[in-house]
């Protein structure tokens, strides 16, 4: 059998929801558990800064962990740039610090306020000074997928039909419909989070993670050996389907 590989959706600044899951895991598997993260740690929560810390925290003491990217900690990123960027993929008139994306949320767990009229450049230059500079090449390092065995974890998904080294970080980290409405078989079980939905699923080809903790809803935590998988609860496994 498999050695078992655990899996964490997206997170979006929870960290007692994160405590919670990861206090699920070493139930399961022992405090030396393998366990992947899913991408978007920050924005919409309550504790970006301290997520951000828990996780780097883990990597530094010796941590089975992998953090991969999600399409919000890229945004971070790339507003921490000595020149602040903007994501082509958001929609027009969108920007990080929209009210709809969660930027002021994470600015604000590093005690930086971003009033409403507000200049880019005055949040920035706060920005800068307030983020840890670990936490800025934690976000600037941070890998856009995971392939163990029979498994790829990725952040939103791949594009169907394209190799593995042909995938975009774009789509890796963005991707929607093009990957959600394929049911073809992939060459691996992806796992994957982004779209939210009401809870953790598995659809044959994939396994959805992300159960909307950036809304307050529950955050999921999986366990795989091979492609069989489990959601962890309180009272153990519970089946979520397998390929």
């Amino acid at each position: 059998m498999p050695a078992p590989i655990y899996a964490i959706g997206d997170i979006h600044g929870q960290r007692e929801m994160l405590e919670e899951a990861l206090e699920r895991i070493a139930a399961d598997g022992g405090p030396d558990a393998q366990v992947v993260f899913l991408g978007d740690y920050v924005d919409r929560g309550p504790d970006c800064r301290g997520v951000l810390d828990l996780l780097i925290e883990g990597q530094a003491a010796g941590k089975n962990w992998t953090c991969l990217m999600g399409n919000h900690d890229r945004m971070f990123s790339m507003f921490m740039e000595d020149y602040p960027r903007n994501d082509a993929r958001l929609l027009v008139g969108y920007h990080w610090l929209h009210e709809k994306i969660g930027g002021v949320q994470t600015l604000a767990s590093y005690g930086v306020d971003v009033p409403e009229r507000a200049r880019i450049h005055e949040v920035h230059e706060e920005a800068r000074a307030a983020v840890p500079e670990r936490h800025r090449d934690f976000l600037a390092a941070l890998p856009s997928h995971h392939e163990q065995g029979e498994l790829l974890f990725v952040h939103a998904g791949i594009r169907p039909g394209v190799p593995l080294q042909a995938q975009t970080e774009d789509d890796k980290i963005w991707i929607r419909h093009e990957f959600l409405d394929d049911t073809r078989r992939h060459p691996w079980l992806v796992v994957h989070g982004h779209t939210h939905v009401p809870s953790a699923e598995h659809r044959g080809n994939r396994v959805n993670l992300d159960s909307g903790a950036g809304f307050g809803r529950p955050l999921s935590a999986a366990v795989f050996e091979g492609k069989d998988c489990w959601l962890l609860s309180d009272r153990g496994r519970k089946s979520i389907g397998s390929a």
